[in-house]
């Protein structure tokens, strides 16, 4: 296929270019910045440019990566994420369709961060007693900050459209695979490393895994239609541990993991005293066909066997070029 990638100079899209190349397909990178993994350099706000860049390049499938992110919130108004975010999504979407052209799917990267609402978000200061189950079924969906609104008003433009014109899309709600701290002052009581691996219990995934995931959707899209999926690494937890996730969650994770008591003894780590949230990625297991080669297990494996994955895993290397997907929202 002949691919147009949005955001490749970014920490998915410099992942995702080569492996989608590893895949034999032609790859057209589009982004602010320029990179080795981009070759129009642009926004996708520019309706001509994205128009030229379909036609010239006989782009056949679209994955739209690019994408203003949570950490912009504190420094673009609320007019730029309805410009890039949903403008953006809303011109390559009316490009994708237009007469003559041959793009056949198109593959969206969402956000879980859309799924968390205020309510959600403040639970455990207002004395929750259970973490929240979160999959694709949960309604109403109410983000909490202008990035969350703008997301989730594209996600319903890639349904109109595909409701309208019949093309398919795939929607990908992607948890955390951004190298950054956390932004939760609260859990900055661990190390990044101990915050991350504890994480993978329910709230992250590799950024190899979410450039899998997209490969993933771009082959099934035809035969989904449209889908939506929340991409994370599969959760050992249950609906039923939800309870004692948010009172004793270390026990919880005794109970699946052993093991992990030791290891992180060795290492001076700790777990969460409380978990709060649960992403479930069942149904991309099941519908998709896609799981998550890296999860809480395997970086226990990792970290008894130390070596450059486990460091790749936990330690996401900086420096990445800086642009409209540079950073993974905060779920």
């Amino acid at each position: 296929m002949n691919i147009l990638v949005t955001g490749s100079s970014g920490w998915l899209g410099q992942t995702l270019v080569p492996r989608l190349q590893q895949e034999g397909h032609t790859v057209v990178g589009l982004d602010l910045v320029p990179a080795s993994t981009t070759h129009a350099v642009g926004s996708v706000v520019d309706r001509a440019l994205v128009r030229r860049t379909l036609q010239n390049n006989g782009i056949d499938a679209i994955v739209h990566a690019g994408a203003l992110h949570k950490p912009h919130v504190a420094t673009h108004p609320p007019s730029q994420f309805i410009a890039v975010n949903v403008q953006g999504t809303l011109n390559l979407l009316e490009e994708a369709c237009a007469p003559g052209s041959a793009v056949d799917r198109f593959v969206f990267t969402s956000t879980t961060s859309l799924m968390i609402s205020h309510e959600i978000r403040s639970g455990r200061d207002r004395g929750v007693s259970r973490a929240v189950w979160i999959d694709e079924e949960m309604a109403p969906l109410l983000p909490r900050n202008i990035y969350g609104v703008s997301k989730l008003s594209a996600e319903h433009l890639c349904r109109m459209y595909h409701e309208s014109h019949g093309l398919p899309v795939v929607v990908l709600r992607t948890a955390r695979f951004f190298p950054e701290e956390d932004d939760m002052a609260h859990e900055i009581i661990q190390s990044g490393e101990n915050t991350k691996a504890n994480e993978f219990l329910y709230r992250r995934l590799t950024v190899e895994d979410a450039a899998e995931a997209h490969v993933a959707a771009l082959q099934r899209a035809p035969q989904l239609g449209f889908d939506t999926f929340i991409i994370s690494a599969l959760t050992p937890f249950h609906p039923d541990d939800c309870e004692e996730l948010m009172h004793d969650a270390p026990s919880v994770v005794a109970h699946y993991y052993p093991r992990y008591r030791a290891i992180y003894a060795r290492r001076g780590w700790t777990m969460f005293e409380s978990i709060d949230r649960v992403y479930d990625a069942g149904k991309a297991m099941r519908r998709l066909g896609f799981v998550s080669r890296t999860g809480f297990g395997e970086i226990l494996d990792q970290l008894e066997s130390p070596g450059p994955r486990a460091s790749r895993a936990l330690h996401e290397r900086a420096g990445r070029a800086r642009s409209e997907d540079d950073r993974n929202p905060s779920p």
